[in-house]
């Protein structure tokens, strides 16, 4: 039997920041993007407000400065090693983050089989955030079935890694969950807990030995 490993991107794989600020710390509105996560952790705007607002924000926008945010972010330790592990297991990892998909879908570059996140028009922009494409924490549920659909599996075959309240309807919709240098009212609810600065260690905790298949 097969497994999902489902990653969220933002303060999990990211320790202690988000694509939104790395972004916005390469077009220096740093102060900008604070008071937007600060309201949307408040829930005094949602996904779509989020997005609209951080959309005016990054109207300079190159590709390069997408780059430079991803290559400069602090990401975990090890993330390429889990998921080359993964595959070597025959099982499948995805990215499934509220962050902007042009950022989310740099991550097929290390190894994930699969990336979603909220999708934006091209950079530079040209054409506004379109509502349907921002991905809610329901919607993580959605893409999810669509990914066990995709790689035949169950949500019961599913480990969701993630930090925080947008995580909490896909931790209660799986049947492995592990709270990454998480939120205490995220981690109440995770089957495993994990503090720290590498991925490995977190994918070590609900890692299943498995016999090595002889390719000769």
């Amino acid at each position: 039997m097969t497994r999902l490993h489902l990653f969220d991107l933002d303060g999990t794989l990211m320790y202690g920041s988000a694509a939104p600020v790395e972004i916005s710390r390469q077009l220096g509105v740093g102060a900008e993007i604070a008071q937007l996560e600060r309201s949307f952790a408040a829930r005094q705007i949602g996904p779509h407000q989020f997005s609209v607002a951080v959309h005016a924000l990054w109207a300079e926008l190159t590709p390069a400065h997408v780059r430079a945010a991803f290559d400069g972010a602090p990401w975990l330790a090890g993330i390429r090693d889990v998921w080359q592990e993964i595959r070597r297991r025959g099982e499948y990892c995805a990215v499934v983050s509220l962050s902007p998909s042009f950022f989310v879908e740099l991550l097929l570059e290390w190894g994930a089989h699969a990336a979603h996140g909220s999708v934006f028009p091209e950079v530079p922009f040209t054409r506004p955030v379109e509502e349907a494409g921002i991905l809610t924490p329901e919607g993580k549920v959605m893409v999810a079935d669509r990914l066990c659909e995709q790689f035949g599996v169950t949500r019961g075959d599913c480990v969701a890694y993630g930090d925080s309240g947008t995580d909490i309807h896909l931790f209660e919709a799986v049947s492995v969950s592990v709270a990454v240098n998480a939120r205490p009212h995220l981690a109440a609810r995770a089957t495993h807990v994990y503090e720290g600065r590498d991925l490995r260690e977190a994918y070590q905790i609900v890692a299943v030995a498995r016999p090595e298949v002889d390719a000769s």
